[in-house]
């Protein structure tokens, strides 16, 4: 039986490209720890920019620039169509959210896309203070849609966190293109109210 079906957000509910915020810091070293301390919550936003115009020397606005041409880079664009097909799994299985995230992320994305009236659960990575593949999360995943691992259906772009995902007993689907995940997704239900 699938009680749920999970999916990550960038690659798969908005399609994005990979960060680049090489003008700011080039060799990615000087905000590192910044940007690993943001995506499990241990520092906010007003941190990270006060930080970043401290080590970069830079202004407020120049700050704000960076900033927002952050946030331009990580929401993407909509994949529209796997966000229609996410609609219409409700109420035959609960429905979530498993994103490695950065401090407000949520806010932004539900402005963006309205993933918090998208889907029963959200779990972000900032809030929890994990990030996939740590099993801890795959546990608290599982507790928050109220399904066993091998009753949860979960989607991601990532090779490694479908395999991990698979090895903790859920069900992976790899992300290649909307059309295959909704077919493969259908396949796996169908099969379990077989």
């Amino acid at each position: 039986m699938v009680r749920a079906v999970v999916f990550d957000v960038g690659g798969v509910l908005a399609l994005v490209e990979p960060m680049d915020l090489g003008d700011v810091d080039p060799d990615g070293t000087v905000l590192a720890d910044l940007w690993e301390a943001g995506e499990v919550g241990r520092v906010t936003e007003a941190e990270v920019r006060r930080a970043m115009g401290e080590r970069l020397e830079m202004t407020p606005e120049q700050v704000d620039g960076v900033m927002a041409d952050m946030w331009r880079q990580y929401l993407g664009a909509a994949n529209t169509e796997l966000i229609a097909y996410v609609r219409t799994l409700r109420p035959g299985c609960r429905t979530g959210i498993l994103s490695n995230s950065f401090v407000g992320a949520r806010e932004r994305e539900h402005a963006a896309y309205g993933f918090g009236d998208l889907v029963d659960e959200l779990i972000y990575s900032h809030e929890a203070g994990m990030n996939k593949p740590d099993p801890r999360l795959w546990d608290l995943t599982c507790r928050r849609v109220g399904a066993a691992p091998g009753e949860i259906v979960f989607v991601d772009d990532s090779p490694a966190l479908v395999d991990s995902a698979r090895d903790y007993g859920m069900r992976g689907v790899l992300f290649e293109q909307t059309a295959q995940v909704i077919r493969e997704v259908d396949a796996l239900l169908l099969r379990a109210r077989a």
